[in-house]
C-alpha cells in the first residue's frame, strides 16, 4: 500500500467520533476487522480511539486491544485522541504512531468538553510536546493539534477568526505536527471555509493543515472543495456519516467517508482507495452497527455505469 500514488489523505475517524455517542458497545473484534477491511481499502491513516476513562466514555474501555490490533498492520498510521497528559502517556506506552489533541476555539465548548478553561488546554498541550521531545527520535509519536469549533459553536454562535489563528499560533508554537481546522458542529460555509483555512495557513507555515468537517446542515463536501481551493490535502471522515460530538448540541455526523472519496475521484485526484472494497467495508461495519443510521448517497446510488477510480487506472 506505501506505493500507491495518494493527491490527498483521508483518514478515517469513525472509530472514535463515530462510536463515541453510541450507546451500545462495539465488539472489539468487530472494531478490529473494521480497522483492517478499511486499512486494506486503502484507507492508511485511521484514528482507532481515545484515551477516555472508561467511566466517561464505556465505548473506549478496550483501547489498549483495539490500539495492539490495530499496530500489527505495518504501513498504516494508527492515530488516537488524547484528553490529556494522561492519555499521551498511554499512547506512548502502546507505540501509538500518532497522538491527535483537541482544544475548542470556543472557551464555553472546551468548558463542557474537557471541563477546563482554554488556557488550562493550551499548557497541557505544551506539556505533552515536552514530553515527546525527551524520548529518543525513533520512538516519538507525532502530536496534531486540532482546533475544535473553529467554524462555528453551538454555545457561542460565529467564532471570529482572530481567536481562531491565536489559537493555532499557540498550538504551533508549542510544537504541533499539525493543525487541524474542525466544523464540530457543521455551521460552516464555504466562503468562512476559505477564510479561516487561508488565515491558519498563512500562519502554519509548513506544518500541515487539515481539515475535519461535519455534514449537520448539507453544507460537508461543499467546504472540502472549498478546503481544496485553498491548497489543503487532508481530510477527515467517517464511514456511514458517523459521528457527533457529545457535548455540542445539534451536531450530527462527519462527512461521509464513500461520498468523498468518490467526489475527490470523480475530480482526478488520487486518495489510493478501492471504492468498491471501501463500500464492502461500510456493509460489513453496518452489521455490527444495526441500530444506528448510516448516511452517504454512493451507498445507495452505486458508482456511475462506466466509471473508472484513479485506483483502478493506477492499479491497470
Amino acid at each position: 500500500m506505501s506505493s500507491i500514488q495518494r493527491d490527498i489523505i483521508v483518514r478515517e475517524v469513525g472509530l472514535r467520533d463515530g462510536l463515541q455517542i453510541h450507546p451500545t458497545f462495539m465488539p472489539t473484534a468487530d472494531k478490529l476487522t473494521w480497522i483492517q477491511n478499511e486499512f486494506q481499502a486503502g484507507v492508511g491513516e485511521i484514528e482507532v480511539t481515545s484515551f477516555v476513562p472508561p467511566k466517561l466514555i464505556p465505548q473506549f474501555a478496550d483501547a489498549t486491544e483495539v490500539c495492539q490490533g490495530a499496530l500489527k498492520h505495518k504501513d498504516l498510521v494508527v492515530s488516537a485522541l488524547i484528553p490529556n497528559l494522561k492519555g499521551a502517556q498511554r499512547g506512548i506506552e502502546l507505540g501509538v504512531r500518532k497522538l491527535n489533541y483537541v482544544v475548542s476555539v470556543s472557551k464555553t465548548h472546551n468548558l463542557k468538553n474537557v471541563r477546563r478553561e482554554r488556557d488550562a488546554s493550551m499548557q497541557d498541550f505544551k506539556a505533552i510536546v515536552d514530553l515527546i521531545k525527551t524520548l529518543p527520535q525513533t520512538q516519538r509519536p507525532l502530536i496534531g493539534a486540532g482546533l475544535s469549533t473553529a467554524l462555528g459553536c453551538s454555545y457561542e454562535g460565529k467564532i471570529a477568526v482572530t481567536e481562531v489563528v491565536l489559537c493555532a499560533e499557540q498550538l504551533l508554537d508549542a510544537g504541533a505536527d499539525e493543525i487541524v481546522v474542525c466544523d464540530t458542529v457543521g455551521y460552516a460555509d464555504p466562503a468562512q471555509t476559505r477564510a479561516v483555512l487561508k488565515a491558519v495557513l498563512a500562519v502554519a507555515g509548513r506544518v500541515p493543515v487539515a481539515a475535519h468537517f461535519h455534514d449537520t446542515r448539507g453544507t460537508g463536501l461543499a467546504n472540502v472543495t472549498a478546503a481544496l481551493d485553498c491548497g489543503i490535502q487532508y481530510f477527515d471522515a467517517s464511514l456511514g456519516g458517523l459521528g457527533g460530538c457529545p457535548f455540542a448540541p445539534g451536531a450530527s455526523g462527519n462527512i461521509v467517508m464513500e461520498d468523498l472519496c468518490f467526489m475527490l475521484d470523480a475530480m482526478g485526484l488520487k486518495t489510493g482507495v478501492n471504492l468498491d472494497a471501501l463500500l464492502s467495508t461500510r456493509e460489513a461495519m453496518s452489521k455490527s452497527l444495526s441500530d444506528l443510521k448510516l448516511y452517504g448517497q454512493l451507498a445507495k446510488a452505486g458508482l456511475p455505469n462506466g466509471f473508472v477510480s484513479t485506483y483502478q487506472a493506477q492499479a491497470a
